[in-house]
C-alpha cells in the first residue's frame, strides 16, 4: 500500500476544509434626525410679480418678496430658536407683545406680519374693485370723501420719516383712523402710539418703490391705489366691525 507523505495529508485536508467566513460589513451610522421644521415660512405671492405694472414693477416685487420678506422670515426663525421662552408662538401674539421682545424677536416678527398683510392688501388693475357700501360710507363719514381720505393718507406717508409704514385702522370704538409706525412696527403692537385693527396698510420703505419712483415717495403713493384691493379691505373693514 502506497504510503501518503504526512505533510501532503495535511495539506490535502486543509485545502478540503471550509473557507473562514468573511467579517460582515460595519453597520451604516445611523441617519441624522431631521432637522425640525421652520416655525414661519415665506407666504406665495397671491399674483405674479408683475401684476401690479404699472404701478408697482416686477423687479421691485421680486426683490422685495424673495429677498426683503424672506429675509424676516429667516431671522424670525433664527431668533425664536434661540429662545426657548418663545417656542410655539405664533406670529400674532409676537407681535402683540413686541414691545417686551428683543429686537431682532420684534422687527423680524413686524416685518413677516407686515408684508404678509401687504401682498393681500393689493391685486392687479383689473381685480382692485371698490371699496363696499359700508367702508365707502365709514371713510366718508369720518374724512369727507373719498379723495379727502386718500389726500390724507398720501400725507401721513410722506410725512413719515425715515422707514415705516401709513395704516388705515378701526380703533377699538369702532371709528377709522390713519396712523404710520416706524420701521416694522404695526398698531397691533403693545408698542403702538394708535392701536387698533389694520384694514389697509403700505409700506414706505425705500425697496418698496425705489427702483420705479427712486426719491419720489409721494408719486408712489398716488400710483399705488390703482393696486388696493378693495375687497379684501372691505372684507377686513367687516370683520373688524365686528370685534
Amino acid at each position: 500500500m502506497r504510503m501518503i507523505h504526512p505533510i501532503l495529508s495535511a495539506l490535502a485536508l486543509g485545502m478540503a476544509a471550509p473557507l473562514v467566513a468573511q467579517t460582515a460589513p460595519a453597520a451604516a451610522p445611523a441617519a441624522a434626525p431631521a432637522p425640525a421644521p421652520a416655525a414661519f415660512t415665506l407666504p406665495a405671492l397671491p399674483y405674479a410679480p408683475d401684476a401690479l405694472e404699472p404701478a408697482i414693477d416686477a423687479q421691485t416685487m421680486t426683490i422685495h418678496h424673495g429677498k426683503h420678506h424672506q429675509a424676516y422670515v429667516d431671522n424670525l426663525n433664527k431668533a425664536v430658536a434661540a429662545d426657548a421662552a418663545l417656542k410655539g408662538m405664533n406670529l400674532e401674539q409676537l407681535v402683540a407683545r413686541a414691545g417686551t421682545l428683543p429686537a431682532a424677536v420684534r422687527n423680524s416678527a413686524g416685518g413677516h406680519w407686515n408684508h404678509g398683510f401687504f401682498w393681500k392688501t393689493m391685486a392687479p388693475p383689473a381685480q382692485a374693485g371698490i371699496a363696499s357700501p359700508a367702508l365707502a360710507k365709514a371713510i366718508t363719514a369720518q374724512f369727507g370723501s373719498m379723495d379727502q381720505f386718500k389726500a390724507a393718507f398720501k400725507a401721513a406717508g410722506t410725512a413719515r420719516f425715515g422707514s415705516g409704514w401709513v395704516w388705515l385702522i378701526v380703533k377699538p370704538d369702532g371709528k377709522l383712523a390713519i396712523t404710520s409706525t416706524a420701521n416694522q412696527d404695526n398698531p397691533l403692537m403693545d408698542v403702538a402710539e394708535d392701536k387698533g385693527m389694520p384694514i389697509l396698510g403700505n409700506d414706505m420703505w425705500e425697496h418698496a418703490y425705489y427702483l420705479k419712483y427712486q426719491n419720489r415717495r409721494a408719486d408712489y403713493l398716488d400710483g399705488w391705489w390703482l393696486v388696493v384691493n378693495w375687497g379684501e379691505v372691505s372684507r377686513r373693514f367687516a370683520a373688524a366691525s365686528k370685534r
